[in-house]
């Protein structure tokens, strides 16, 4: 059994003072955003440093309530966001939207069968989409975690492949497609009320869902939750993350491996901060580190860093940008980067995208 404790007195006052707001002990920062040069952010030059690439704001206000840590996934040639968070003593939502242009979205149910849909794993694999894992409750009784696996080929109705897979249910945890398979790695057992103990280095295999492989116990990242995997170049990555509570820590390290179980460093300190709840996708044959949160001081970040071999970094300008934010939806759509929704003090629906030369990036 993982250890479970409440918060002090004290701090459970704090939290019903701010957790409605605000789901991090961040204060509210300036309300000026950032530059993409602020002196405190760690920078690489190559030859295109020196560029700007701005990003368009598609929608103001997308038709979804303002959130963060939903799932999200393109499927059939469209956008999609499942549930999230709005604050933490509620029943996280349920609703499932959709978008083909990223301005314009539909709602496609308003209660899903799932109901673990805070900070949960989502991929499109084998044509369906997939929901796993995730919190529920947020602080209130009742709540944890799931290790449910849900697919859908519509968003409206879904199918529970297995109420219980092999590893423990989990929140923010990897999740990829790689060699015919998903792979979960890592995560935490437990949200608010978990300890060191709580956090996940395994890494498991499936290819239909319902049964699930143990590739290893222990992988030599070490055990980790809201941090990011992406696949590029026929291996698996794994890069920054750490714990929220009560026991904050982060890292900007990266790792890699061709098979789940064998694991290189490549890094120990990579160029962006150490940080928790930010985004990764790839693109243009590259890696893309995206916003998320840091604490010691408490901070959003609006920073985007691209990446061919995972040690060598470029951080991309723009003079045109969203503001910092953490647990932002991204996605890799009509050749563009997009991002929705997530934290910007307050809570966002606007969605973003950026377009890049066709010879980008020109080394």
């Amino acid at each position: 059994m993982h250890t479970r404790r409440r918060l002090s007195l004290f701090a459970i006052a704090l939290t019903i003072a701010t957790a409605v707001s605000f789901r991090s002990p961040a204060e509210e920062p300036n309300s000026k955003s950032q530059t993409a040069t602020d002196e405190s952010r760690p920078t690489v030059q190559t030859d295109d440093a020196s560029k700007s690439f701005d990003w368009v704001r598609v929608a103001d206000k997308a038709e979804w309530q303002a959130r963060d840590s939903s799932g999200e996934l393109v499927y059939k040639d469209k956008l999609w966001i499942l549930g999230g968070w709005f604050d933490s003593f509620a029943a996280p939502p349920r609703d499932v939207w959709s978008s083909g242009d990223g301005k314009s979205w539909g709602k496609v149910t308003e209660t899903a069968p799932w109901k673990f849909s805070d900070l949960p794993m989502t991929v499109s694999f084998n044509d369906k989409m997939w929901l796993m894992g995730g919190w529920y409750n947020g602080r209130l009784e009742g709540h944890g975690a799931t290790n449910e696996v849900w697919s859908s080929t519509n968003g409206e109705q879904w199918d529970l492949e297995t109420p219980a897979a092999g590893w423990s249910p989990r929140i923010a945890a990897g999740l990829v497609e790689f060699k015919g398979k998903m792979w979960v790695l890592g995560g935490t057992e437990n949200y608010y009320f978990g300890d060191q103990s709580s956090l996940k280095n395994d890494v498991w295999s499936s290819a239909d869902g319902k049964t699930w492989k143990l590739e290893t116990d222990h992988a030599p990242w070490s055990a980790r939750s809201y941090f990011q995997a992406v696949v590029l170049d026929e291996k698996i990555w794994v890069m920054g993350g750490g714990n929220y509570v009560p026991e904050y820590h982060a890292k900007n390290d990266v790792w890699c491996s061709e098979d789940g179980v064998h694991w290189d460093l490549v890094t120990e300190n990579a160029p962006w901060s150490p940080r928790l709840w930010f985004s990764a996708v790839t693109y243009r044959d590259h890696m893309w580190v995206i916003g998320g949160w840091s604490n010691n001081p408490s901070r959003n970040w609006g920073d985007v860093w691209y990446s061919k071999d995972g040690a060598s970094w470029t951080q991309l300008k723009s003079e045109v940008t969203w503001k910092e934010r953490h647990e932002h939806s991204s996605y890799v759509f009509q050749d563009k980067i997009w991002i929705a929704g997530g934290h910007a003090q307050p809570l966002s629906s606007e969605v973003w995208s950026l377009t890049l030369p066709a010879n980008f990036p020109s080394r």
